[in-house]
């Protein structure tokens, strides 16, 4: 199993309790849990679709969501976002678990980040564990 599904659009939701949240979707909305890091993010599946679950911390109380989205180029994406007037909150960076990501507020004050798979990594090569779904 790969890190990142096949899916384009992720909606990322935070909550106080992670492991509450994973138990509760699961059990109650059907979903699977993919992976886990620990007790702060995890990935859940509901017929080949993804949310992501986050911890909701002091420092993104006003945020308790957001949405992920893979593109083909995250660099020429983040230009051409830039270019239009996007409110640019993190530049393109690689991450240890395979994706080269930046972040952006659009009008509405939403966060959004924007994933490009740089390196297909299993969850377990960068310290996750998963359910093999």
């Amino acid at each position: 199993m790969n890190t990142m599904p096949d899916c384009t659009v992720i909606p990322v939701l935070r909550y106080p309790d992670v492991a509450q949240a994973i138990q509760w979707l699961c059990d109650t909305f059907g979903f699977k849990e993919r992976w886990r890091i620990a007790d702060h993010r995890a990935q859940l599946e509901y017929d080949g679709g993804v949310v992501v679950v986050a911890e909701l911390t002091g420092k993104n109380t006003g945020n308790d969501h957001s949405v992920l989205l893979r593109v083909k180029d995250v660099h020429a994406h983040c230009e051409h976002a830039r270019a239009k007037g996007a409110e640019i909150l993190q530049e393109p960076t690689d991450h240890f678990y395979g994706e080269r990501q930046y972040a952006a507020k659009d009008i509405g004050g939403h966060s959004w980040t924007f994933s490009q798979t740089i390196k297909i990594l299993s969850p377990e090569d960068w310290g996750a564990t998963s359910n093999n779904l």
